[in-house]
């Protein structure tokens, strides 16, 4: 046994003797370190393991949560009482009736007898323009008209020319029969009486009967002129009053280029300069009513199929209550509203002007029990279909969705989905989008 054991030191030694460092190796030799990512790779994926975890706990315990003071927020209670339906509407005073001044015809102005502003009567002269080139059509008519009644007086002088031509032809045509038709008369009594030859009474007859055919002859042509003569005149009568027309309508266009007042009242919009040209079509200006007034609205879009004509709107002027009524809509929709017309009730305000705002209350319908929340921004960030509604507790919130009706200025109707004593966010719900539950932590302000 001691044998083994020392030759087996023995080789040790060996070893070591033979691996033991040269003498010019015997100075110490620096020792590489591993790289970064060697040395913190353990500890960033225990890290990361640790965060993933922690993250899954907490959104598969609750899902989406988002932290914030309970103060930064609006929160109110869910009640049950008479819901009034109505919107604060804000209407202006406009002019009961507005008459454009509108040129019918275009030209250039010479005249303006009026400033923009001014009280105006009705029928005034206000603006008077030019047109050269319809003076020159107006011209033109007029003696188209001349010569086509100068041509009308010429076929009936020659109706009656002709009319006498024929009496006198048919009056010598009548003397001339009665003359033979005597002659005839005696010669038959010569014949008879063989005082004549017979060639002499025959020929008499041969007379008489020409004259007789040239009678008739005469009258069928007299007949014919006279029909043709009748229709060219009743042809030349239409003429001539199409012509009259054409006339009368290029005077009175010459007519419009005077522009006067439609009615009283007060001149506005007035865009005219001497010089200028304008088009036909072009509105000039306005005049406005001055004695009476109406209001103007514009309504969210969102109430379209709620607003009908004869609805009732409430306002208040110089301390008294007033009421008008919807008298038109307009369903255009612009900008997000569409416009609305009302007309005043009986008394109407007095001393008010154009323009004047006039903040209205316009009923939808009458008040009825419903179940009601607070109106507020949060409605516009989710239309109504979610909110958060507080915990018991009233540490936390939770994504509820829910059915909301009507709203007015101060209430939402709630259909469904909330309980009247229950405790909701109403304020804005920007930073609530992407959350299904907030969380309040203590109070930024109270450190």
């Amino acid at each position: 046994m001691r044998v083994a054991t020392r030759a087996l030191v023995d080789d040790r030694a060996h070893i070591l003797v033979h691996e033991a460092p040269r003498s010019d190796d015997r100075m110490d030799r620096p020792v590489a370190r591993p790289p970064p990512w060697r040395r913190y790779a353990p500890h960033s994926v225990t890290g990361a393991l640790a965060i993933g975890v922690a993250t899954w706990l907490l959104v598969g315990a609750s899902g989406r949560v988002y932290r914030t003071p309970l103060d930064r927020l609006t929160v109110a209670t869910v009640t049950r009482g008479p819901f009034e339906d109505y919107i604060a509407v804000r209407g202006a005073a406009a002019p009961f009736t507005t008459e454009y001044l509108t040129a019918e015809q275009g030209g250039v102005v010479k005249q303006v007898l009026v400033e923009d502003g001014a009280t105006v009567k009705a029928h005034q002269l206000l603006i008077v323009m030019s047109n050269a080139a319809l003076q020159l059509q107006v011209a033109s008519r007029e003696a188209d008209t001349a010569s086509q009644v100068n041509a009308l007086e010429d076929t009936r002088l020659q109706l009656e020319e002709g009319r006498f031509k024929y009496q006198h032809d048919l009056l010598d045509i009548e003397h001339q029969i009665e003359k033979l038709k005597g002659d005839l008369a005696r010669d038959k009594i010569l014949l008879d009486g063989k005082a004549i030859a017979p060639f002499v009474y025959a020929q008499e007859r041969a007379d008489y009967a020409y004259e007789l055919k040239l009678q008739q002859a005469t009258l069928a042509t007299r007949d014919v002129e006279r029909h043709v003569r009748e229709a060219q005149l009743a042809q030349l009568g239409r003429t001539l009053a199409r012509l009259n027309e054409n006339v009368a309508a290029a005077k009175a266009s010459l007519d419009a280029l005077t522009i006067r007042a439609p009615m009283a009242g007060q001149l506005t919009a007035l865009d005219v300069e001497v010089g200028q040209s304008k088009a036909a079509g072009t509105v000039l200006g306005q005049v406005d009513s001055l004695d009476r007034f109406k209001l103007t609205a514009e309504v969210d879009e969102f109430y379209l199929g709620r607003i009908a004509p004869g609805q009732t709107a409430l306002f208040t002027v110089d301390g008294r209550d007033y009421e008008a009524t919807i008298v038109k809509i307009y369903p255009q929709v612009a900008n997000g509203t569409f416009r609305i017309d009302l007309h005043f009730g009986n008394p109407a305000p007095r001393d008010i002007h154009v323009g004047q705002a006039i903040d209205m209350r316009l009923e939808l319908g009458g008040a009825a029990p419903a179940t009601m929340l607070p109106n507020g921004p949060f409605y516009q960030d989710t239309g109504g279909r979610w909110l958060f509604v507080l915990s018991p507790d009233g540490r936390s919130a939770v994504r509820r969705n829910v059915r909301l009706g009507r709203r007015n200025p101060d209430y939402v109707e709630v259909l469904e989905g909330l309980e009247p004593g229950e405790k909701v966010i109403i304020s804005g719900y920007e930073a609530f989008q992407r959350v299904d539950r907030v969380e309040f932590e203590r109070s930024s302000r109270g450190g």
